[in-house]
């Protein structure tokens, strides 16, 4: 443990003089004391998960106690020399993070390359009053440099100062108010310039989703009504296996939470969704065993997407998405990707919200236009369900024939245009023309005749760089 005072919410300093320090670069800052004990609980649950059932039945109940109460003493130790090893600090514009024992390694973020900023309580961190941050970069194929855990005020503390850096005045304290625990200001700033360690505000509420409309949106999916047929499976093959030993139940009742696991979670995932904004911000709360505060800066976002399930309509749901750079290759199962705007809601709510996020765009009155008649011979079922369409602000594509998808570029946001060509849209005269973002999957509109194609790459491109500018 390192000597020298702790911080009020635990984050110790990083041991050494300050005797040395770049002028600006404040003192390093380790994660909390108890971060060691929460990794390692992770790491034991994983142990176990690993060794299966069918390990225990052979080795025995005091082998297997053995074998899991040994590794996750080795996993705890390893969890304690990497918390020992790893520190953070604020250098200008940039937060580096220290970690590694015989490889030291040194990342650098740039503040200028911030796209949002979350703060997640899984179960356990709820249970001890500690969070993990997680960074969100341009570019970035993964969460960057993730500070897990830190006190809950400490990482709405962090949080906060990162998105000021990155791109607002700091936030003035009252004359003699005490500084944000955790956080200390940089040396040399004024007293005044000081970061309030307090919770996210809660902005102007924009809206928040029923848990009963959220529920019934899940029971409205094929996966829903799958669900019997898949636990009618599990109980067959266990009655057929015949054997009620302890292994066998064990067994099943892993199978059936595997079978059970995808819509539940999505329910927990999105329990009690709120949305509000806060000065040229959206902040999300969402989760019930793990909850997450999001915070994304509305000048940073790529993309929005629309999607009209197909159970969904007769109640006239919708369900609205974000794509901010990094987040679309970052979490390939769809579950943690931190870029859900709205998960359920009428025409009405996804109306506002749209238009709270790309001001100036009407969601009902969205003129689109589909390919040529002779695009039937790609698509016989969907070529009318296939549109493309510009108006002052976005770029539209609407897509999808069971499943309706609608896709909202705005100009600034799109990084290059390309148009495609593959052997039968030689033959057909048809062309795809793709407008991709930063870091993400752009939109793309398919089969357009070869000089409506053209035209409309030259358009995209000239009201990017117009917007741009």
């Amino acid at each position: 443990m390192p000597s020298g005072p702790v911080g009020p919410y635990g984050a110790a300093p990083w041991p050494g003089p300050a005797a040395g320090r770049p002028v600006g670069e404040e003192p390093r800052r380790r994660l909390h004391p108890l971060s060691p004990a929460l990794h390692g609980a992770k790491s034991l649950v994983v142990v176990i998960a690993g060794l299966s059932w069918s390990t225990l039945s052979r080795v025995g109940f005091g082998w297997f106690a053995a074998m899991v109460a040994l590794l996750a003493l080795g996993a705890t130790v390893l969890a304690v020399v990497s918390w020992y090893n790893t520190g953070y600090h604020l250098v200008g514009r940039e937060l580096r993070v220290h970690e590694g024992l015989l490889w030291r390694r040194t990342r650098a973020i740039p503040l200028e390359r911030l796209q949002a900023v979350e703060v997640v309580r899984p179960l356990l961190a709820q249970l001890t009053g500690l969070a993990e941050l997680r960074l969100e970069v341009v570019g970035g194929g993964k969460t960057e440099a993730p500070l897990a855990y830190l006190s809950v005020a400490e990482a709405h503390a962090l949080r906060q100062r990162l998105l000021d850096l990155a791109g607002r005045v700091p936030v003035a304290t009252p004359p003699g108010a005490p500084a944000a625990p955790g956080v200390p200001p940089a040396p040399g700033a004024p007293a005044a310039a000081t970061y309030p360690g307090r919770v996210a505000p809660p902005g102007r509420r924009l809206h928040e989703v029923r848990n009963q409309d959220l529920l019934v949106s899940q029971l409205l999916t094929p996966q829903a009504f799958l669900l019997p047929f898949g636990v009618l499976f599990v109980v067959s093959q266990f009655l057929s296996e015949g054997s009620w030993s302890f292994v066998a139940v064990a067994s099943t009742l892993t199978a059936m939470a595997g079978v059970l696991l995808q819509p539940i979670r999505r329910v927990l995932d999105d329990w009690n969704f709120r949305l509000a904004s806060d000065d040229g911000r959206l902040r999300v709360h969402n989760g019930l065993l793990e909850t997450r505060a999001q915070t994304v800066p509305l000048n940073r976002v790529q993309t929005v997407g629309v999607t009209w399930p197909l159970l969904w309509r007769p109640k006239g749901w919708l369900r609205l998405r974000l794509e901010v750079a990094g987040y679309s290759a970052a979490e390939p199962d769809d579950r943690n990707r931190p870029d859900r705007l709205l998960p359920v809601g009428d025409a009405g709510t996804g109306e506002r919200i749209v238009a709270e996020v790309l001001p100036g765009v009407q969601l009902a009155d969205l003129p689109t236009t589909p390919p040529p008649r002779r695009a039937r011979w790609l698509r016989p079922l969907s070529r009318q369900a296939l549109g493309a369409g510009l108006t002052e602000r976005v770029l539209v594509v609407r897509s999808g024939l069971l499943t309706r998808q609608l896709a909202l570029v705005p100009y600034a946001r799109i990084q290059s245009v390309r148009v495609v060509r593959g052997p039968v849209q030689r033959l057909l005269r048809l062309a795809t023309v793709h407008a991709d973002t930063a870091g993400g999957a752009g939109a793309a509109a398919p089969h357009r005749d070869l000089a409506e194609a053209w035209a409309l790459a030259a358009e995209l491109t000239e009201r990017a760089h117009a917007a741009r500018r």
